[in-house]
């Protein structure tokens, strides 16, 4: 007879609180060592959290699992317990957010910019961006070496402003044709978006971030359909214009979605990267020592401290049964790829860095129908990103102890505020 999940454990920490974004690696052990299907709190939402590996990859490819929740009986679009503004709406029904075949419609829209051919083109428009950034760093670092050599202080730069997060921006940015001057709106307003997620900056978000960049988004595609370019979000608005592919609210909500998850897990993982490798000399010396080991370091970081630990939140349309807990129609899942990349049944000391730990697929992309759209992508420009990094500057080092960082206070992310780095 399966257990209910009301009568499973329950997480001791809140999804998104700081306890819980301190100290992610010791509630995953939690919850495979005591309940890997437990209850647990997301700001005000209730959720069945899936913390095993192999339940989390059934999960992420059972039919049954929709992600919008009104196919599962629920009465709403949106599990938020606020209504949201007319503006925001459309936004809900972007490529991440609905089920097949409206999911595998607009995928094929976008697909063809991220094949493999169409990367290939992108690599040396990388490597220039890149060495245009450490150009400016080394230029900065001469500026100052008489302040460094008077006062002993070393050159400190925010490795996230100078260099992470800069290589994705200027790429999607000139992928979908986005005016330079429009970009920062976007990066100053997903910043908006993710101060903290209680109820206070949820309001926020939902009346006040979204649709402000909602109109920047409409202003500009008025401006394509004018002045029309060779340009993914150009191709788009063609696509909608020829009736039978994108509707008005879908062309918006892929502009959005395009321009965000174009750069935002790039610039956290290039960040993590680098974070990881400094925490652990003796395997980013062996990486110095050997650029070939780039490929499967990226991997493990994915799997130690990948920038997204969670994905879009699942709801049964009959109820299931998982690890013996039978979670009933319509509730909200979680599936928990953090924990799920810290299985002690699937990975060797799985708490522990290891760039030599033999390839075991991670889920640090998702899985299934929704797997990431631009995972190659970050992969290829996390690669430059580190080469060029760590060739240019050999000495690079944190410019202050491990324990005064600050991440982001969000649910199931792993990302930092600041990288402050000695040059």
């Amino acid at each position: 007879m399966p257990t209910l999940l009301k009568a499973t454990p329950k997480l001791p920490v809140k999804i998104g609180s700081q306890a819980f974004v301190d100290e992610q690696a010791r509630y995953f052990r939690w919850m495979h060592e005591n309940a890997p299907v437990c209850r647990g709190k997301v700001s005000v939402m209730s959720a069945a959290l899936v913390a095993g590996y192999e339940d989390c990859h059934a999960l992420l490819k059972n039919p049954r699992m929709v992600r919008d929740r009104r196919k599962a009986g629920n009465r709403r679009r949106s599990p938020f317990p606020v209504p949201m503004p007319k503006s925001v709406k459309v936004m809900m029904d972007n490529m991440i957010n609905v089920d097949e075949p409206e999911h595998r419609r607009l995928r094929t829209l976008v697909h063809k910019a991220f094949t493999p051919r169409a990367l290939a083109r992108l690599e040396q428009r990388v490597e220039a961006i890149t060495h245009e950034l450490l150009d400016a760093m080394a230029t900065t670092q001469a500026t100052t070496q008489t302040t460094t050599q008077t006062t002993g202080k070393h050159n400190r730069v925010d490795l996230i402003s100078a260099y992470s997060l800069p290589i994705p921006v200027t790429v999607i940015q000139e992928m979908l044709g986005v005016p330079p001057e429009e970009m920062p709106k976007f990066t100053k307003g997903l910043r908006a978006m993710t101060q903290g997620y209680n109820l206070f900056s949820l309001m926020g978000m939902l009346f006040l971030d979204m649709p402000r960049l909602i109109r920047v988004i409409e202003a500009m595609i008025e401006r394509k359909r004018q002045d029309p370019d060779d340009d993914i979000l150009t191709a788009l608005i063609h696509a909608e214009e020829a009736g039978d592919h994108l509707s008005r609210g879908e062309l918006v909500s892929m502009a959005f979605l395009l321009i965000i998850a174009g750069y935002e897990t790039t610039v956290h993982l290039i960040t993590n990267a680098v974070y990881t490798l400094l925490m652990h000399p003796d395997q980013l010396d062996q990486v110095r020592a050997d650029p070939e080991l780039l490929e499967p370091t990226i991997e493990e970081v994915l799997r130690y401290a990948g920038p997204v630990q969670g994905t879009k939140p699942h709801f049964p349309t009959e109820a299931v049964v998982i690890r013996d807990v039978e979670i009933p129609r319509g509730t909200m899942i979680l599936p928990v790829l953090g924990a799920a990349n810290r299985d002690p049944a699937v990975f060797e000391r799985p708490d522990q860095f290891d760039i030599s730990r033999p390839r075991v697929k991670h889920m640090g992309f998702g899985q299934g129908p929704h797997y990431c759209l631009g995972a190659a992508l970050a992969r290829l420009e996390t690669k430059v990103a580190l080469r060029n990094l760590f060739a240019r500057f050999p000495d690079l080092r944190l410019a202050v102890p491990p324990t005064e960082l600050r991440r982001q206070q969000m649910p199931l992310w792993s990302r930092f505020e600041s990288l402050p780095v000695a040059l």
